[in-house]
Parts: C-alpha cells; sequence; structure tokens
C-alpha cells in the first residue's frame, strides 16, 4: 500500500531522513516512534507529497508518488500533528468542502459524516464555526474528514495527541476496522504503550535512519516496546 525506497530529504546542510525504506502493506497499523527531530514528520510529510524529496521512491497502491501525485492523493489521507482546520467555516462546511473536493455524492457525504460525527460525537457542533472548537474537537473533525472519502492509506502525525479517552478509544477500533477492510495505517506516536497494543508492525527512527523495525513480535522481542526503545536510545 505504501512502498518507500531509499529516502533521503535534506534540510540545508542537515540530514532530516537518511535513506529510508519502509512497506507497509494492506491490512496494517504501522507505527512509526521515535524522538522529538528524529525524522517522523519529515518522513510522513514526504509519504503524501506535502514535502519534496531529494532521494528514493514512493509508491501509494503502485502509483509512482513523484510521476502521478494526483493519482496517489486519491488514495490516501493524511492527518497532521496539528489539524490547521479553515476556521471561518463551521464543521458542516468544512466536510462538505473536502467531500467536494474528492467528488463524493451529496448521497454518500450525507451518510459518511453522519456516521462518523455521530460515532465521535460530534454531530451537535457541526453547525458551530471552526474558530470555536477546542482542539480535540479540531482533531475529531480532521479524523472525520479522513475518512470521508474512504480513502486506502490514512497516514497520520500523533493522532492522539488532544483527544479524550473515549474518543482515542472509539479512533483506535476505527482504525483497526479500516485495516480488516483492506486498508492500511501508517502513523506517528510517543505513547508506546498505544503503539504496543494497536499494531501489527513498527518502526523506530533515531537521527534520519531507521533503527528498527519489522513486526510488534520481533522488535521487542521478550521486552516491553518501551524497554527497547530506550535500550536503541541510550547505544
Amino acid at each position: 500500500m505504501l512502498n518507500i525506497e531509499h529516502l533521503s530529504k535534506r534540510f540545508g546542510a542537515k540530514t532530516a531522513v537518511d535513506d529510508l525504506s519502509l512497506h507497509i502493506r494492506p491490512g496494517e497499523i504501522y507505527g512509526f516512534i521515535g524522538h522529538n527531530g528524529a525524522g517522523k514528520t519529515t518522513t510522513l510529510k514526504c509519504a503524501v507529497g506535502i514535502l519534496p524529496w531529494d532521494a528514493g521512491t514512493i509508491r501509494v497502491n503502485g502509483v509512482d508518488l513523484r510521476a502521478e501525485p494526483l493519482r496517489c492523493k486519491r488514495e490516501l489521507a493524511y492527518i497532521p500533528d496539528n489539524p490547521d482546520l479553515y476556521d471561518f467555516m463551521s464543521g458542516q462546511r468544512y466536510l462538505n468542502f473536502v467531500a467536494d473536493i474528492y467528488g463524493i455524492s451529496a448521497a454518500l457525504r450525507q451518510e459518511r459524516i453522519g456516521k462518523y460525527a455521530a460515532l465521535l460525537e460530534l454531530t451537535g457542533d457541526l453547525g458551530q464555526p471552526i474558530s470555536a472548537y477546542s482542539h480535540g474537537m479540531k482533531q475529531k473533525l480532521a479524523v472525520i474528514s479522513a475518512w470521508l472519502h474512504a480513502p486506502k492509506l490514512i497516514v497520520m502525525d500523533e493522532p492522539f495527541v488532544g483527544l479524550d479517552p473515549k474518543a482515542s478509544h472509539l479512533l483506535k477500533e476505527m482504525m483497526r476496522r479500516h485495516c480488516d477492510a483492506g486498508g492500511a495505517i501508517f502513523f506517528s506516536t510517543h505513547v508506546l504503550e498505544v503503539a504496543e497494543k494497536l499494531c501489527d508492525k513498527v518502526a523506530i527512527i533515531r537521527q534520519g535512519r531507521l533503527v528498527k523495525a519489522g513486526t510488534m513480535e520481533a522488535v521487542r522481542g521478550d521486552e516491553s516496546l518501551e524497554a527497547v526503545f530506550l535500550e536503541l536510545e541510550a547505544e
């Protein structure tokens, strides 16, 4: 679903991502962990076509992202760590705006907006301006907008930040159902307990380089994910 081969990204003299390769397959929830500044967000932004990269190949569902960016972006959704939404819009207007971009019919958008807004308990707030939303409400709106066009691949940067425990639980269930239906999810997180319980596979990045990746069982062995991460950081 997402193939990253020998990705490198530099900002001036600094190499943010260094020869990184990852494969996220259909049905997988793939966690991406590392300390602040390790290169997680840069990798995610390259993977969805927000940032250009210096070397390597990225394919989404078999399609080259550099050669056919619009075709790839129809197949994916991206939620940044701090959703930058249009504050002057209402929640409903914003979701309709997203639905227009992806050409979703009136009937289908109504069905999906109703379904996910009810699930995340945002229905009563959709008529309010986004400027009046809390961070958690904005995060919920971003989640709904990401699921709206039924993308095959969903990429998320720290998706649980700002969500209350119930909303976090609901998002985990949405992620699992998405992958059980043949989709794939690639997300970064600092909450290692969440990654350990939720992910099928995990990758650890340090100073732009991949240091360990694979199934959760293979990466952690007989230890906790936190213990493995701290050991790698101490090396």
